[in-house]
């Protein structure tokens, strides 16, 4: 097990990937699913990799930490504390008690949406977008494009798992992206 001043900035998180399981054919067959409640659940697994990924923003003057349903909201918080930002949860519609801005996006086979609310976010605030898994990119882009159309400046996209294999950064071009772990397959 590491210990907690190994999680600085640059520091190498591979091994928290022995905290990451991996189910088979979940959710369907064919998908290697990695499953990071795991490694939420080992107390210094889960502070190490808040500390590591708090740690690429210090410094950076970020005002809110964005986190969309429902795995951005375990990270999310945890983000914007040890950043002294606020939180700010983004959802799926219907969910939001006050008037929200909302933003359509295609899937794969479909759309989606996501809301925010319209006063979340005053113009010029700097963001970041924090979340458990970068994998095609689609909802890591919908929630920066309803961020900016309120105004704000992303300062960044963080994630605890990138998938490389499925190049999501293609999408995410002009963004700073900062990924813990990376799978090629």
């Amino acid at each position: 097990m590491a210990d907690m001043a190994s999680a600085k900035a640059g520091t190498n998180c591979e091994h928290l990937k022995q905290l990451i399981r991996e189910v088979p054919d979940f959710p369907k067959e064919g998908i290697l699913f990695y499953d990071i409640t795991t490694l939420l659940k080992d107390k210094l697994g889960f502070a190490t990799l808040i500390d590591a990924l708090s740690e690429h923003y210090v410094g950076r003057n970020v005002d809110l930490v964005l986190g969309m349903e429902a795995r951005g909201f375990i990270f999310g918080p945890a983000v914007a504390y040890r950043l002294n930002a606020g939180f700010v949860p983004v959802r799926k519609p219907g969910k939001l008690p006050a008037a929200t801005q909302k933003y359509d996006y295609s899937l794969e086979y479909g759309t989606n949406t996501l809301e925010i609310h319209k006063d979340a976010i005053q113009k010029g605030q700097r963001v970041i977008i924090v979340d458990d898994l970068l994998a095609t990119g689609g909802t890591a882009e919908a929630t920066a494009r309803l961020a900016e159309s309120l105004g704000a400046e992303i300062a960044g996209l963080g994630f605890v798992v990138e998938l490389d294999f499925l190049k999501p950064r293609t999408k995410l071009k002009g963004y700073d992206i900062f990924s813990l772990l990376h799978y090629d397959k």
